[in-house]
């Protein structure tokens, strides 16, 4: 039978009264007058308001009891979420000139406010989308006229084959994203037809000129064609969608005629440097698109009007008003094997966040206690979003670090361990000046002082955060239309409705996930149970944990999934003082984990625990410095870099704010960050991670080898491979050659400049 949650007293304010009205005969007889305008009776009706109120107050005690219940099972109530969507910005009145919006701007629908998740170029072009729909069962007449009409296009040699005409229409894709389209079957050639046009008086040439070499945003908003989405047993990320599309422009590297051979004029496209942070085929994102210089941003001039929008030619725009217009066609291809369902397509997209910002938010001075709680004045705060600053009395601001437990935060002062041997030095290296964030009810908490600091007393705590609104952030299409920072000119939209805004969870939606949460409770069955267990191994600090299912490290060369009932941790603990830039576990650190997790794994799951394989990289830069600043502190900042971006575990800056990396973010079984397994190391990674430290003008070049051998692009990793740095060099000029390789040959009279490419592995 379900626990009903008890009612102290359910008693309202005319029962109270009724009950008051009653008592009287028998406590005070001498009281004969009940009129209602008695003073008396008018006593009794304000006593039975108040008690009403208190009544209703205690009620509310069992629901709080409820919360603090959840809070001790360790089961927290689901913080609201904010909505996520796709903007457009369009530069209708402004000048003629590429305009760069950077990440955190502000638009709003009404009073809701949005942020840019992705800065973006905004191009001072047009662009309305097109495909090509087939003519299904057309009349005998239509289809013998333009067998006729295109004779001559098809050949009539006697060496040609005859070709089968299919019409189609020329159809303008709705960019209002009500109707989905599917290239498979809805289009002749899987593709969608971008017209990029120049504004309404400008000049095409001069708009060709603005927007050579700029990234185009293409937002795309599909339709997925399958219910869910399958993970593969070894939880490996899946190939870019950006794979599965192609973005191409008419090639005009060659000329801008085509041949006037008949066999020879077939036109040609050429492929686009593009890049995609979600999967473009599964859930709405933009592609930023490289365009190339202004000369291939064109169209062929020697097409004759009856090869307009023939076979492989772009559909032909029968406003001749859009013809003069036209700067050159951008043509997304789906390959045969994708099912491909658009909803919407359109450029000068970028994704938005609904959250509100809070600066400086003053919190109440620090007593000194241990446990403190301080509670922030907007809820539900965005998790990950706060920043703390603590001014002690008579000191300077320090910023304390956000953590998900009090647990792994260290002691306010460092002091030997009791329950260790004498001799053992005192606790070092954890952060103390930690909180904890519930994001539900916008509660910080602080440690006891063994576990964490106390902020002391009489210090000033300012905190910036960013909160959200929930459900109030879905909103309707074209809700999103202004911007208080917004450049003059520009106008903003949404063109399909925002999603994922919920409302938090409550106590009693709570309670329905405690049998979930016990269900599993020490018991590894999950990634996230693996996880999570073995990072609350006692007496052992854990850096990282791989969770890699599926696979088994004793079979030689094998891939996971290929081991079924096995379960491989890789672990890597926190600190090493043999070799602290490649942490590896020792015997008693695995022995540790072994017994603890032992009797929590299930009978029939093989689990095999396992420290990373370290493969030896050599890595030589050569660096250019911007004029003013001092050579010697970039070089250093060049080499830290570098060495953090290929570290095993995840790293902080000094101030505790966690480093920006280049990776998504961790996956379930992959603990925190720091380098992911089977990941090649790149030697164009290593120069755009070299060429983002300030004070760096040009990154000549990077040399990268594995052990002895020669200068090679990259550096494979399988299997629990991942690399450490035994050398690295960063000098101005040109690089050192690296240790045990030959410096490549240097072709005569040829200046090599680096230029950013599609990474040839997914991240």
């Amino acid at each position: 039978m379900p626990l009903k949650i008890p009612s102290l007293d359910d008693r309202r304010y005319q029962e109270l009264l009724d009950e008051a009205k009653a008592r009287i005969p028998v406590h005070t007889p001498e009281w004969t007058n009940f009129n209602s305008s008695d003073p008396g009776l008018t006593l009794l009706e304000l006593f039975a308001f108040m008690t009403e109120n208190l009544l209703y107050r205690s009620n509310q005690i069992p629901e709080r009891n409820r919360r603090k219940f959840l809070s001790l099972l360790g089961v927290p109530l689901q913080a609201a979420t904010s909505a996520h969507g796709l903007v457009t910005f369009t530069n209708e009145r402004g000048p003629l000139e590429t305009l760069t919006l950077n990440d955190g701007l502000e638009v709003r629908a009404g009073a809701t406010p949005f942020q840019v998740e992705r800065g973006l170029d905004v191009l001072p072009i047009e662009a309305q989308v097109y495909y090509k729909k087939p003519v299904v069962n057309p009349d005998s007449q239509t289809l013998n006229y333009y067998q006729q009409l295109y004779a001559s296009y098809l050949g009539v040699a006697p060496v040609s084959v005859p070709a089968q005409l299919q019409l189609y229409e020329t159809t303008f894709f709705s960019p209002r994203g009500v109707t989905e389209l599917n290239l498979s079957q809805d289009t002749i050639d899987r593709s969608l037809w971008l017209a990029l046009l120049a504004r309404p008086g400008d000049d095409p040439e001069e708009a060709r000129e603005k927007i050579a070499g700029k990234i185009l945003n293409l937002g795309l908003v599909p339709v997925p064609v399958a219910a869910g989405r399958t993970l593969s047993p070894a939880g490996q990320a899946q190939p870019e969608a950006v794979s599965l599309l192609q973005y191409e422009i008419p090639d005009v590297s060659q000329g801008e005629e085509l041949s006037n051979l008949l066999s020879q004029r077939e036109p040609g496209y050429a492929a686009l440097i593009a890049s995609a942070t979600r999967d473009a085929l599964a859930e709405p994102g933009v592609v930023e698109i490289s365009l190339p210089e202004a000369a291939r941003l064109r169209m062929w001039s020697n097409i004759d009007p009856l090869e307009m929008g023939a076979d492989k030619f772009p559909p032909s725009l029968e406003d001749t008003r859009l013809n003069d217009r036209l700067i050159t066609w951008l043509r997304v291809r789906a390959s045969a094997t994708v099912k491909a369902q658009i909803l919407w397509a359109g450029i000068n997209a970028t994704t938005v966040t609904q959250q509100a910002r809070v600066n400086g938010e003053i919190l109440p001075d620090g007593t000194g206690e241990p446990d403190q709680t301080m509670l922030l004045s907007k809820t539900p705060v965005i998790p990950g979003s706060v920043r703390l600053l603590v001014t002690p009395p008579g000191g300077k601001p320090e910023t304390w670090l956000e953590v998900d437990d009090l647990w792994s935060a260290g002691p306010e002062i460092n002091v030997p361990d009791p329950r260790l041997p004498p001799g053992n030095p005192p606790e070092t290296g954890l952060p103390n000046k930690v909180f904890v964030v519930n994001t539900e009810a916008g509660e910080i908490r602080f440690g006891d002082g063994m576990r964490g600091a106390r902020p002391p007393a009489g210090a000033i705590l300012r905190a910036d955060y960013a909160y959200g609104e929930g459900r109030g952030g879905n909103v309707a299409a074209g809700a999103i239309s202004s911007g208080p920072a917004l450049p003059a000119g520009l106008k903003v939209a949404n063109p399909v409705r925002t999603w994922g805004g919920a409302e938090a969870e409550t106590a009693a939606e709570g309670e329905k996930q405690i049998t979930r949460y016990l269900q599993h409770r020490d018991r590894l069955v999950s990634l996230a149970d693996f996880e999570a267990i073995t990072l609350r191994t006692p007496g052992v600090d854990i850096g990282r944990v791989e969770v890699i299912p599926a696979y088994n490290p004793e079979l030689g060369q094998n891939e996971p999934g290929d081991g079924p009932g096995a379960v491989t941790l890789m672990v890597i603990p926190k600190y090493d003082l043999a070799q602290p830039d490649a942490p590896g576990p020792n015997q008693p650190f695995l022995d540790t984990i072994c017994d603890y997790i032992e009797p929590r794994r299930l009978v029939t799951t093989e689990v095999f625990l396992r420290g990373p394989v370290y493969k030896p990289v050599w890595i030589s830069a050569g660096i250019n410095v911007a004029a003013g600043v001092p050579q010697a502190p970039v070089r250093e900042a060049v080499k830290q870099a570098l060495l953090n971006f290929l570290s095993p575990l995840p790293q902080t800056a000094q101030n505790g704010l966690a480093l920006t990396t280049f990776f998504s973010p961790p996956q379930p079984g992959q603990s925190g960050g720091g380098w992911p397994l089977r990941k090649a190391v790149l030697e164009l990674e290593l120069l755009a991670v070299a060429s983002r430290v300030p004070g760096v003008q040009l990154v000549n070049r990077v040399l990268l080898a594995e052990g002895n051998q020669p200068a090679a692009s990259s550096v494979k990793m399988s299997g629990l491979e991942l690399p450490r740095v035994l050398g690295i060099s960063v000098s101005v000029g040109e690089p050192e050659p690296v240790r045990g390789a030959s410096p490549a040959p240097v072709q005569q009279g040829v200046k090599l400049v680096p230029v950013p490419v599609i990474p040839e592995e997914c991240r």
